[in-house]
């Protein structure tokens, strides 16, 4: 499939593009010194609507220092901009099309693939056309893409299995990932000069790979599970291939699927049934996410226990950054009061112990992204956000 001889060129070239001016590095370390004190904020990635000048407009005015703007998604176009056709539209010598059962490779790049790719591009050329006519320079950015397991699971080969059964495709898809994040962030800094590039790697697949519950093709049987030891290899040579490619800061997000109701598969709770499999895997998946080498793990608050955040918490202490999915994404419904969200931040963190000096390693996000609720609700989840990353904030300077 892909040579993987063509990935560390490309990201040798990234790196080499990447070394910033002295100029960048003032505006960096201003913004470093803005949020050393401050509990940030950021949302996932998907927003509502077809527009984007409107989505990039929101994420770039909704987020201004210290908090973390983002290069929308914009599922709700259609083909090619939901999530795994939008990563899918970046892989290296790796063409998809869409089947009734979902994305496949292909021989040669057709519509949909140019549909990809072309959505992506308008993408960063309007953050690029808003970002400059805004007085404000934009420091960092944010970019999510779905994580080399995951897509692994959502596209399928030519066949119709899922490229996840088979363990060559599965190294195929990680290196050209690899490749193409590395083109997408020499764009990235040619839209948005001087940014510090963050990456979301969204691994919601995650879990059940390890578990072994993903379903096959025909839906009648399961993949076979993958291996901790692979897992954790192809998360640590993905995560330092993105920080070659230019990326200052990586993070895992682990946000579960939701898709059991879609597949209409059963699913067995008690000792040693489906749901108490994956909810293992989860925790292992959680372990190999904090050795993987990366700077920040996104995890869902509401889905954490008390083990979960005996995890984070030696993590936390070492340096690491937690993206806590906070506020819930409910249609028509309004967001919990902050301070009904400030206890499930704060009610776990003191009780490991862990001091308020280091609520900075906190980033706030939505639970999930944007993209089901109306504009309206999206920027009320936003300012609910934010209204919580600043309570922190202050707690944590008082």
């Amino acid at each position: 499939m892909v040579d993987p001889r063509t990935v560390p060129n490309l990201a040798s070239s990234a790196a080499d593009s990447s070394r910033p001016g002295p100029h960048v590095e003032a505006r960096r370390s201003e913004a470093q010194d803005s949020s050393s004190e401050a509990v940030t904020a950021t949302m996932l990635g998907p927003w509502p609507g077809t527009d984007p000048v409107e989505a990039a407009k929101n994420s770039l005015g909704l987020f201004t220092p210290p908090h973390l703007p983002s290069l929308p998604e914009l599922p709700s176009r259609g083909i090619g901009s939901d999530a795994v056709g939008r990563t899918a539209g970046l892989l290296v010598e790796l063409p998809v099309d869409v089947q009734p059962y979902g994305w496949r490779f292909t021989d040669r790049p057709g519509g949909d693939h140019r549909r990809a790719v072309s959505a992506l591009s308008t993408d960063v050329n309007v953050l690029a056309d808003v970002a400059g006519a805004s007085e404000r320079a934009l420091s960092e950015l944010k970019v999510q893409a779905w994580g080399p397991v995951s897509l692994a699971a959502a596209i399928h080969l030519h066949y119709g299995e899922r490229a996840l059964r088979d363990y060559g495709a599965r190294r195929d898809v990680a290196q050209s990932l690899s490749a193409g994040l590395a083109q997408h962030a020499e764009r990235l800094r040619a839209a948005v000069p001087g940014a510090g590039l963050i990456l979301q790697i969204d691994e919601p697949e995650a879990a059940r790979a390890l578990a072994g519950t993903i379903p096959t093709a025909s839906g009648y049987r399961t993949l076979r599970s993958i291996p901790a030891s692979e897992l954790r290899q192809t998360w640590t040579a993905f995560v330092a291939a993105a920080r070659d490619a230019g990326f200052a800061q990586i993070a895992i997000n682990l946000a579960r699927p939701h898709v059991e109701a879609a597949e209409n598969r059963s699913v067995e709770s008690g000792p040693g049934g489906t749901k108490s499999a994956e909810s293992d895997a989860w925790r292992k998946a959680l372990e190999l996410a904090l050795e993987s080498g990366i700077d920040a793990v996104a995890v869902p608050l509401d889905q954490l226990d008390t083990g979960h955040w005996e995890q984070l918490a030696g993590a936390i202490e070492s340096g690491m950054g937690l993206w806590g999915g906070t506020v819930p994404v409910r249609p028509d419904q309004v967001p919990p009061p902050y301070s009904t969200l400030l206890e499930r931040v704060l009610r776990p963190w003191r009780g490991l112990g862990l001091p308020e000096s280091s609520l900075t390693a906190l980033r706030i996000t939505p639970e999930d992204g944007l993209a089901g609720v109306s504009p309206a609700e999206a920027r009320a989840v936003v300012n609910r956000t934010l209204e919580v990353a600043a309570a922190l904030t202050d707690l944590r300077n008082a």
